[in-house]
């Protein structure tokens, strides 16, 4: 009797906790330390553990590298075909590398493949020390970049990942910079590709696999970035796009790297199985005319310069929402793609989405006398009683 009450006791204690522990399991990430699933357009949070712990990230610190070498292009101060020439620094980077040779000369086309698809270190501080001059002064950039993206949990001590004291960031943190990394086009031409050559028609060509194994095997990859080192594990950040979404899949700290790309693939899977993505109103669709006073145009289209989606659950109805747009007001010269007002997407009277509204020409202000030619001319045709 004795022994049959404990044991009655023992299982009315343990049973409320293993029952908990099952609700709770949902069988993601098990073996990571940390990740995110995010939905690019939105920027929402599908799932998330341990998103804000500070943790080592390995290569996946190249994707602030990534950002600010395509700003650059992008504003002309560097081209795709420009040769960079390696330093002593850059050649003698250890880890993962493309073997650069003290005062090789590489185009920035293919130092980009060896960084996105092979993470090459020596081909990062190449590239940063063409912009900023210096390794140390570029990864200043990298943290002011993460500063004006609002970041809290993340600092770089070097471009490439490489363990060092006070470098981190953290699951969200990824998130969003592989959010702003996905800004710029051009990513996905070099991060898509499983393999390619860097070196063509030379005596050293070099061949280059993507170390993204799910560009090749998931439906949908077209990106990041991996990552490993001692103290961060195996690293990365995925990208896919099925039926108009894009999702971003973090996942940090894993032990082995076949169930790194499993659990990232399980994560992914969840996205595209659970959400989708209502398209209200696509990049650069007209929404509004503005009339204008005393300008070169009596009239400026105004246009959106990024989709306008609401993420929602696939088990829950369609519904329409209302489209309400704002102007600024209006003060002349305009350039095409200065912000001229806010496109507000309204649910049940609540704002769920904000967008900026896009100049989509030049607008010039009339001097003295054209504006009186202007005026006459709009009284002898009419436009004006």
């Amino acid at each position: 009797m004795k022994k049959g009450l404990i044991l009655f006791i023992i299982a009315i204690m343990f049973f409320p906790i293993c029952v908990k522990a099952e609700s709770t399991d949902d069988g993601l990430l098990k073996n990571a330390k940390s990740g995110v699933l995010m939905e690019a357009t939105t920027g929402e949070i599908l799932y998330e553990k341990n998103k804000d712990d500070k943790v080592a990230v390995a290569s996946m610190t190249k994707m602030v590298a990534q950002i600010l070498i395509l700003e650059n292009i992008e504003n002309g101060n560097l081209s795709w075909d420009e040769k960079i020439k390696a330093s002593s620094n850059a050649s003698g980077m250890g880890g993962s590398q493309i073997w650069l040779q003290t005062g090789e000369e590489m185009t920035v086309r293919d130092l980009m493949k060896g960084i996105t698809m092979a993470s090459a270190n020596d081909a990062t501080v190449a590239l940063a020390e063409r912009i900023a001059g210096t390794e140390a002064a570029f990864v200043r950039q990298m943290n002011e970049k993460v500063k004006e993206l609002g970041l809290k949990n993340t600092n770089f001590v070097n471009s490439t990942g490489l363990d060092e004291d006070n470098h981190y960031s953290s699951a969200y943190d990824m998130g969003v910079i592989a959010k702003e990394l996905l800004k710029h086009d051009a990513i996905l031409e070099i991060s898509s590709v499983y393999e390619d050559y860097i070196r063509q028609d030379t005596p050293n060509k070099y061949w280059l696999v993507n170390t993204n194994k799910l560009v090749r095997f998931y439906e949908g990859a077209d990106g990041l970035k991996t990552g490993y080192t001692d103290d961060a594990g195996y690293c990365m950040a995925v990208t896919a796009k099925r039926d108009g979404m894009r999702l971003i899949a973090i996942v940090l700290g894993e032990e082995v790297g076949s169930v790194r790309n499993e659990e990232t693939s399980e994560l992914l899977d969840y996205g595209f199985n659970m959400y989708k993505v209502d398209l209200i109103k696509e990049k650069g669709e007209i929404l509004t005319t503005i009339d204008i006073d005393k300008g070169t145009k009596n009239k400026l289209d105004a246009s959106i310069n990024e989709d306008i989606s609401v993420l929602k659950k696939k088990s829950e109805l369609s519904k329409t929402y209302d489209i309400e747009t704002k102007i600024n007001d209006i003060t002349l010269p305009i350039k095409k793609g200065d912000i001229v007002g806010k496109v507000l997407v309204k649910d049940n009277g609540k704002t769920i989405k904000q967008v900026d509204l896009i100049a989509t020409t030049d607008v010039d202000k009339l001097g003295y006398f054209k504006t009186i030619f202007a005026t006459l001319k709009n009284i002898l045709t009419g436009d004006i009683i």
